[in-house]
């Protein structure tokens, strides 16, 4: 559709937000794809009954839908006035105009100069400042998640010193919160640590809001390609909306405080952690007792009894089936016909070998595609070294060897 490339994955959660009610606008505020690429999608999806009560197009569908349209060349007369918009909300962000002619480039196939652009933006660029407001939030409407560094803790039955992170999931309308000491910041983590922030609630909120773009986990929600697919499906699973908190723009913070800052200043000091267990104890209790039961400064009432009162029965419904965790991971065939994830071996098909895959991992199968066909299935093995290999996988003289064992050598003898 433009000169940059999109995956399906990244196509679905597109229509995802749109079946959510999210306007084109909307979704170019996040970053995942600009006005005019979503309006593009907007038109297929309506064209071939993607809204609605309908199952999400599978990967081969979009491909199919994506992958041969293209996106017609701007008139001479008027190469930046279809961008005025995006290139004056760029330009308010303070993103310089070299940048902005590039993003355009890459994002909508624009085929102008670096003049072009630098000119509508001299015409549109505004001279007073912004005004600001502070966002108020519907009952179940957004969630704010923060992540970041947790305490060191030593544990008292093994002399293990650890090195900890916070999770902390607040409801935006109550401020309820549920938090959570963790040892690592891997996708499976963060993926888990919502899931039990969904339990802890019994109900899952609209809209997610990532806040703390310093933290590698966070960071990689907005910019790592695997991140994003192993995140959208989660998303996609529970049925909500994935939305940054850019620290440069106001107007996205809303009034909830910092969740991981307000857990480390007043959780924190003074407590001895005799383990990580005995650790989230003690944060379960104090949030139970203490945070959810204060006179929170902007709501004036206590957290735990506006969720009670106001959100908890507003909050959407837990999926009937859980929803599986999955981490998605692009890796490339060895020579061995084998793919390395988490120190462990898969095989796949001799005849992929060097060709970029994408690996599905999950608590207990390990799935294999290649150009969204799915060439090799295996259960999940977790002791580092190990090997999973299907024969078949394998080029003909590898059978073969591996056929020649002691029986086969006194056969021959």
């Amino acid at each position: 559709m433009a000169n940059r490339r999109f995956e399906m994955f990244q196509y679905r959660q597109i229509i995802h937000r749109m079946r959510m009610g999210e306007s084109d606008r909307a979704i170019a505020k996040t970053k995942l794809m600009g006005r005019l690429k979503c309006g593009e999608v907007r038109a297929i999806a309506e064209e071939r009954g993607w809204f609605g009560s309908v199952p999400l197009p599978d990967d081969a569908e979009l491909a199919a839908a994506f992958e041969t349209k293209q996106i017609p060349n701007p008139t001479r007369d008027s190469l930046s006035r279809p961008y005025e918009q995006q290139i004056q909300q760029w330009t308010e962000q303070g993103v310089c105009w070299s940048t902005i002619h590039e993003a355009l480039v890459n994002q909508f196939g624009f085929t102008g100069s670096y003049s072009s652009v630098r000119r509508m933006a001299q015409k549109l660029k505004k001279q007073n400042p912004r005004a600001t407001c502070i966002l108020d939030f519907a009952p179940g409407e957004a969630a704010q998640v923060d992540f970041g560094k947790g305490p060191v803790i030593t544990d008292v039955f093994t002399g293990e010193v650890i090195s900890t992170w916070i999770f902390v999931m607040t409801l935006c309308f109550s401020r309820h919160m549920y938090a959570e000491i963790v040892t690592n910041q891997k996708v499976e983590t963060w993926l888990a640590c919502h899931r039990r922030a969904f339990e802890y609630f019994n109900g899952v909120p609209r809209k997610i809001i990532i806040d703390n773009p310093k933290c590698a986990i966070t960071r990689a929600c907005f910019r790592d390609p695997a991140v994003q697919r192993s995140y959208g499906e989660l998303a996609e699973g529970y049925g909500f909306l994935i939305s940054p908190c850019p620290p440069a723009d106001p107007e996205k913070k809303g009034r909830v405080e910092a969740g991981v800052k307000y857990v480390k200043n007043r959780f924190v000091p003074l407590r001895d952690f005799r383990s990580l267990t005995d650790g989230n104890g003690q944060l379960k209790q104090w949030l139970l007792e203490t945070a959810g039961n204060r006179i929170h400064g902007s709501t004036h009432q206590k957290p735990l009894t506006l969720f009670a009162e106001g959100e908890k029965h507003l909050l959407r419904r837990l999926p009937d089936v859980p929803v599986q965790l999955a981490v998605w991971t692009p890796l490339k065939l060895h020579g061995d016909c084998h793919v390395r994830l988490e120190k462990v071996f898969y095989s796949a098909p001799c005849q992929l070998v060097h060709q970029p895959l994408w690996v599905k991992g999950t608590d207990t199968t390990v799935q294999i595609f290649h150009n969204l066909e799915l060439v090799a299935v295996h259960p999940r093995l977790r002791k580092p070294g190990a090997r999973s290999t299907v024969d078949g996988h394998l080029p003909p003289e590898a059978i073969a060897y591996k056929m020649q064992d002691p029986q086969w050598c006194l056969r021959q003898a």
